[in-house]
């Protein structure tokens, strides 16, 4: 499978979420997925899929890549990208989408199976903190 020419910002994120699949446990689907984020101060973090088998209580890769992000001291997804088992690239599910959003800064930037995208265009009119806000300050 051919690869996308990646910039010096992309190729380190590549190889994490490549790496990552060494990891993954999918006894079940056999959907082995790998998933890498650079975080503000600049670190790297990782993750991979969990399967269960109650299927449900699987955790997607983008799961256990923000667990691992709080771990090592939190901070915001700058940059993120997803591989499937060949390395081809990977859209992260509406229920990652809503995840990364969580954790993600005006400016984060997605790899997706279209090129680069902002998570504003991956996730258009997002439910967040601000909205619980926002219900807070509406009741009577």
């Amino acid at each position: 499978m051919l690869q996308p020419i990646l910039d010096e910002c992309w190729e380190p994120l590549r190889q994490a979420a490549t790496a990552a699949l060494d990891c993954a446990y999918a006894p079940y689907s056999n959907f082995r997925v790998g998933a890498a984020a650079r975080l503000a101060d600049g670190s790297i973090v990782s993750g991979c899929n969990v399967e269960n088998a109650s299927y449900g209580l699987s955790l997607c890769a983008e799961c256990t890549m923000v667990g691992a992000a709080r771990m090592n001291g939190g901070g915001l997804i700058t940059e993120f990208y997803c591989v499937d088992a060949q390395g081809g690239i990977l859209m992260p599910c509406g229920r990652c989408r809503q995840l990364l959003y969580e954790f993600s800064t005006a400016d984060t930037r997605l790899m997706t199976t279209s090129g680069v995208k902002s998570m504003a265009e991956v996730l258009p009119d997002a439910f967040g903190p601000q909205d619980l806000t926002r219900i807070e300050l509406e009741r009577p």
